[in-house]
């Protein structure tokens, strides 16, 4: 659990405002990451779909022309 002026590590809670810099920096770099991970994940499934439409839309117009020319 992390609330903006919440930190959680190893299950122990701190206060944002009263850690040293280089912890801040840490704490943003983190956040900044999971934001950055949760967008390339979406982004995935996006492509994954998009993939599987084209993926699916070949096969069909495949079988449909082994058809005609049976």
């Amino acid at each position: 659990m992390e609330e903006q002026n919440k930190v959680v590590v190893n299950d122990k809670e701190y206060d944002y405002d009263e850690l040293e810099p280089n912890e801040k920096y840490f704490v943003n770099q983190v956040r900044n990451l999971k934001a950055r991970i949760a967008q390339a994940q979406f982004d995935l499934d996006q492509l994954t779909a998009a993939q599987n439409v084209f993926t699916n839309s070949l096969i069909e117009s495949v079988q449909k022309s082994e058809e005609g020319t049976e």
